[in-house]
């Protein structure tokens, strides 16, 4: 008969435990929330984690290095002359889709036939623009009509080194992030050049 009265009272007494146990834990994230609070990065910190330097020192030519920026893959080749030369051949510039980057694909400063800062260095967000899957870089001419270039595995378009859009069913070009030289062997991708204020936001096509 004593166990079979005790039960009862157990049960009270892990009920009133319980309840203590919960209303402590309440004061205890009630006290905690201004740390918390004060933990939570400015919008100063979150415009920071928009910036990504790369140092370019390493990247040897025709080799890639891709980042993430803002969750898209970045895609960043260090072109040879070969790759320049065959991009600005006649019987090839007929073929683009965009030569003269007229659509919204690009900063105002990379609005030329490199579609970029440097010749030798390109900067482009590595999502085809008309199925958004991620192409694959290729370094050679052994699969373009010019030294190498990207080709999406899902739609067969075909961009040259430039990220310009000449085969398949793309119509747009990849598009160029904003992005900023920072010394001799280093760019900040999602910066502006000075006196430049390119939003990624205005792009056409992603």
């Amino acid at each position: 008969m004593t166990n079979t009265r005790a039960a009862p009272l157990i049960h009270r007494r892990s009920f009133l435990f319980a309840s203590t146990a919960a209303a402590g834990a309440a004061g205890a994230a009630a006290a905690a929330w201004p740390f918390f609070a004060q933990m939570t990065p400015d919008a100063r910190t979150r415009a920071l984690a928009d910036f990504i330097t790369v140092d370019l020192e390493a990247l040897r030519p025709a080799e890639q290095r891709v980042v993430r920026w803002r969750n898209l893959p970045v895609s960043i080749v260090k072109r040879t002359p070969a790759m320049l030369a065959a991009m600005r051949q006649p019987d090839f510039v007929v073929k683009l889709a965009d030569p003269d980057s007229l659509q919204r694909q690009q900063p105002p400063y990379a609005q030329n036939w490199h579609r970029s800062i440097d010749p030798a260095v390109a900067v482009l967000v590595g999502v085809c623009t008309e199925c958004r899957c991620v192409p694959i870089y290729h370094a050679d001419a052994s699969v373009f009509s010019v030294a190498g270039g990207f080709q999406c595995p899902c739609c067969a378009s075909h961009y040259d080194p430039a990220g310009r859009a000449y085969s398949g069913i793309a119509r747009y070009n990849l598009p160029v992030p904003p992005f900023a030289s920072a010394g001799a062997s280093k760019i900040v991708v999602g910066r502006n050049p000075p006196d430049e204020s390119f939003s990624f936001d205005a792009i056409e096509r992603l």
